[in-house]
């Protein structure tokens, strides 16, 4: 939590609340995306460590998934998750529509690349199919170009035009 709303004690309601409601329905455990460095939009590591979740499995050089398991099975991110590649050369964005400024930024980037002529592929995350076959780790938008994956920070077009050397 941040600003006016630390120190409140809403983040330890929230993981409070979502553990005793993961036991009551019987889960094997509740798992958490953080990484090795603060990252904006994720979990905070320390603070999950306080409620005795444990380093589940790695990806890349900074997502961790943080798991505090009920039952001793941990869950793991899948294999094409943490290639965090595609066979796609075109700019692809996959994203979601949980943040309100997404949709917003999809629309500029598609406007921008067809002015552009750059080919664009925009996937809706918006099923759990879906988001099991997204080819990286997903925080409601990630952007690979040339197959490569390259940010989940919305792009601007400044942004988008150092990414693509224009």
């Amino acid at each position: 939590m941040a600003g006016s709303f630390k120190g409140k004690g809403h983040a330890r309601d929230l993981i409070e609340y979502c553990i005793a409601d993961a036991k009551e329905k019987g889960r094997s455990g509740v798992c958490a995306l953080s990484s090795k460095k603060k990252k904006p939009f994720l979990s905070e590591k320390k603070f999950l460590l306080k409620y005795g979740f444990e380093v589940a499995d790695t990806a890349g050089d900074d997502y961790e998934l943080l798991a505090l398991s009920f039952d001793g099975r941990k869950p793991r991110f899948s294999e094409s998750a943490k290639a965090m590649r595609t066979d796609d050369r075109a700019l692809t964005i996959y994203y979601g529509v949980q943040c309100p400024y997404i949709p917003n930024c999809v629309e500029q980037v598609r406007m921008y690349c067809d002015k552009n002529r750059i080919p664009l592929n925009l996937v809706a995350v918006d099923t759990l199919e879906k988001a099991k076959r997204v080819p990286c780790i997903f925080n409601n938008y990630a952007v690979f170009y040339n197959g490569a994956f390259q940010t989940t920070h919305l792009l601007n077009e400044t942004f988008l035009k150092k990414m693509l050397h224009l």
